[in-house]
């Protein structure tokens, strides 16, 4: 299972760089999950819920299913923040794991940069960083230090066949020998 991130700060666009990547990433033939990296306390649970009942009165985990979804929920009571590699070892095998956030993890990563942010580019420190998505012209780039790839923010196809070649997942084709 390969992994590839996306990283860039708050407001970047990187949930939406996501949502356009799914559509062109399985068009490709590929099977794709994703791991979110939340910054702060977050529920998908709602009071009044039975599955939040039963998490409030001390369950470890709660695993809810239906006839269109499972989810597993577990609680950490105090315990240390799971790690991208314990994350994905409770994930089903797929082609690719896209990873938004998880900027300090060591896997490598697209940059989402936009002509807006105030924040420093990421690809300048980190050495994992392999190409940088924004909506700034790379000539611009160049001349701030940035030294890999530069894609088009906007152009999620070019962006997705960045990833296919660079974690060489070009899908063989049947009957070819």
């Amino acid at each position: 299972m390969k992994i590839f991130g996306l990283a860039g700060w708050s407001g970047s666009g990187k949930t939406t760089l996501v949502a356009k990547l799914l559509p062109e990433l399985r068009r490709r033939g590929l099977s794709v999950s994703t791991v979110k990296h939340a910054h702060h306390a977050f529920d998908i649970d709602q009071p009044g819920k039975d599955s939040y009942t039963h998490r409030a009165a001390g369950a470890v985990e709660v695993m809810i299913g239906s006839a269109n979804r499972w989810a597993l929920m577990h609680e950490l009571r105090g315990a240390a923040e799971p790690g991208v590699e314990e994350l994905l070892a409770h994930m089903s095998e797929v082609d690719l794991v896209l990873i938004e956030g998880f900027k300090a993890h060591a896997h490598d990563k697209l940059e989402i940069y936009r002509a807006d942010s105030d924040k420093p580019l990421l690809c300048l420190e980190d050495p994992r960083v392999v190409a940088l998505a924004s909506d700034l012209p790379a000539a611009v780039l160049a001349q701030r230090g940035v030294a890999v790839p530069v894609l088009d923010i906007d152009d999620a196809g070019a962006i997705a066949d960045f990833i296919v070649r660079h974690l060489a997942l070009a899908r063989p084709q049947r009957g070819v020998a």
